[in-house]
Formats: C-alpha cells, structure tokens, sequence
C-alpha cells in the first residue's frame, strides 16, 4: 500500500527519487538532533525560537526517512510533502504526531509570514514534545532498515 501511495506522489510530482548513501541520511538525523537540542536550550529564553527549533528538527529528521525510502520531496509545498510521506511511512502509531507536526507547520508559516501571531508556553513545550517523539519513531525506522545506526535522543 505504502508502494502505491508512493508511486501516486511520484506521478503528482510530488516527490522524485533519489540513491543515497546512508551517510547523508544520518546526516540529516544528526542535525536533527542538534536542533532539538538546541531547541530545548532555547526555550528558557525564546519559546518562539524553541519553536521553530524544534519544526526544523522534525523536518530535517523526516527529510532523513524520505532519504531512506530513497526520495525526496519535489514541489513547490516540500514540508507538507515530507509531513505527508511521514504519514506514510510510519506506523498508524504516530498518526498524532504526524498530524501535529503538520499544525506545526501551519504555525511555522504564520509566524514567518505574519505579524503579531501568538505563540504560548504550551504551545512550546508541545512542540518539544512532539519533536521527540517523531524523531523517536524515525530513529526506529531508520534503525530496523540500518541495524548499526547508533544515534540516540538525549
């Protein structure tokens, strides 16, 4: 199933293939994790910049799973795209936070291209939260295709 949904996404030009080596997916699993990271640092002094912190970390850890089914996205919408094959890809485990990680974006964009968009505490450390368990459940993915992967949430 995951095959053929694919395959649409290729067609809608959504998505192309791409070869790769594991190092550059590890790549984008390794800066996902400093985002965090860095995410969490931030919040004492910046929830909003905690909060695109921690976006960026789930992005890049998603463009890591394209990576590893060997796409990536291709069109003119590539987050939604990549949330999109998130979904498709991981288990009906992490629907929630696969949909969370799209509210992210939608707030993602309103605090980029808008003026006076409201961002709470809660709204932070949700997006923490979700940020590790998306990432968490890519490490697993990533680590049942590539048993020497050895990259660990902190």
């Amino acid at each position: 199933m995951i095959e053929a949904l694919l395959k649409k996404l290729l067609e809608q030009g959504k998505i192309k293939k791409q070869s790769t080596g594991f190092i550059q997916i590890e790549g984008f699993l390794k800066e996902a994790l400093v985002d965090l990271s860095e995410a969490k640092k931030t919040f004492k002094v910046s929830k909003r910049g905690a909060y695109l912190l921690a976006y960026n970390a789930m992005l890049k850890a998603g463009r890591g799973l394209m990576l590893l089914e060997g796409y990536v996205p291709d069109d003119g919408g590539q987050h939604k795209t990549v949330i999109e094959v998130c979904g498709l890809i991981l288990s009906e485990q992490f629907k929630i936070a696969v949909r969370k990680f799209d509210n992210m974006r939608r707030k993602r964009n309103e605090l980029t291209y808008e003026a006076g968009i409201l961002l709470s505490d809660r709204d932070t450390e949700s997006a923490l939260n979700e940020a590790q368990l998306l990432i968490s459940g890519i490490f697993k993915k990533v680590k049942s295709r590539n048993p020497q992967f050895e990259l660990k949430l902190g």
